[in-house]
């Protein structure tokens, strides 16, 4: 069944007069490769909301839709096939930082804006390098650490923060190697993967802001900015120097806090309680609303997990578990 959780020690707002009809918001949490559990949660939104608003309704994938599930491949044919069978819906696709490693492996990420080299991301990380198993194979001089860490193979066999065996690679990317019909660790999966595959990677967005998302809380129906990052934004850092990094797409940072950290970015900095804006993710492997701050990631990529996504205004949960 859906459940309905509503927002805690929301701020307080100027009073506004309410859209009696505010448009339908849809925010889906991480995908990893489970197509099936995807297709089901799909039909689960279709059938829980008014028809009209769901082919109209503004749809936010909160990122990694690939990794530790065994059909990747299939979940971004599905993506990708979304604007023309929706062609009244927004849909707006973040990137997960497997996204961004995936991507970084198959040579569909942008460029350093500032005109280094990818390989100028690696000495930060380099002491994990033999750990980690980081890519050594063709193409490697060329880039980016987290693509040399999601196509190596790492020497521990067991996550124990996890519980479960690696599949492959630090960011187990083993199935989505599968999914495209070569092994994990092969150089053949920059060629296996489609043109559209790469574009649909390279054209993902690392932040996404919105006005006026109307959302139900205990103090009744408030309107609110939207920032969307598939972490979180950090708490110690001015907000406007991260949006400016995120919506550059600066891949010259070897790690981006924003789409992979955790303590750092789980509290929405204080700095945004003047104006209430809600801070929207997944990433956490947490169901986690608290406030304005949402965080949509129930499964974290595990499959005896659920994977869940929230409609405002009204707050629902829908699972891909759910029964009708």
């Amino acid at each position: 069944m859906a459940e309905r959780r509503e927002a805690e020690e929301t701020p307080k707002l100027v009073p506004q007069q309410e859209d009696p009809n505010p448009r339908l918001v849809i925010c889906i949490g991480d995908i990893h490769g489970y197509f099936s559990k995807f297709q089901n949660l799909w039909s689960h939104l279709q059938s829980s909301t008014d028809p009209l608003s769901f082919l109209s309704a503004l749809i936010i994938f909160l990122g990694d839709y690939c990794d530790r599930g065994p059909q990747t491949r299939q979940v971004i044919d599905f993506l990708i096939s979304l604007p023309s069978r929706y062609p009244n819906q927004t849909h707006v696709f973040l990137c997960g930082n497997h996204d961004f490693a995936f991507a970084a492996f198959v040579g569909a990420l942008p460029p350093p804006p500032d005109g280094s080299p990818f390989s100028a991301t690696w000495a930060e990380y380099e002491v994990n390098e033999e750990r980690e198993g980081w890519f050594k194979g063709e193409g490697y001089e060329g880039m980016h650490v987290q693509g040399r860490r999601w196509g190596g193979f790492i020497k521990e066999r067991f996550n124990v923060k996890k519980g479960t065996e690696y599949k492959g690679s630090i960011y187990d990317a083993g199935p989505t190697f599968e999914s495209y019909g070569v092994p994990h660790g092969s150089a053949d999966l920059a060629k296996a993967v489609p043109d559209e595959h790469k574009k649909f990677l390279a054209n993902l967005v690392w932040v996404h802001e919105e006005d006026n998302v109307w959302i139900e809380s205990s103090e009744g129906r408030q309107c609110c900015k939207l920032v969307a990052v598939h972490a979180g934004l950090n708490r110690t850092t001015k907000v406007e120097e991260q949006l400016k990094l995120l919506k550059a797409r600066d891949t010259s940072v070897p790690k981006v806090e924003m789409l992979s950290g955790r303590q750092d970015v789980w509290e929405i900095p204080k700095e945004l309680s003047q104006t209430p804006t809600i801070v929207l993710s997944g990433h956490h492997g947490k169901l986690h609303i608290e406030g304005l701050r949402l965080i949509i990631d129930e499964s974290g990529g595990l499959e005896q997990f659920p994977i869940a996504a929230i409609i405002l205004p009204s707050m629902t949960i829908i699972r891909d578990t759910d029964t009708n």
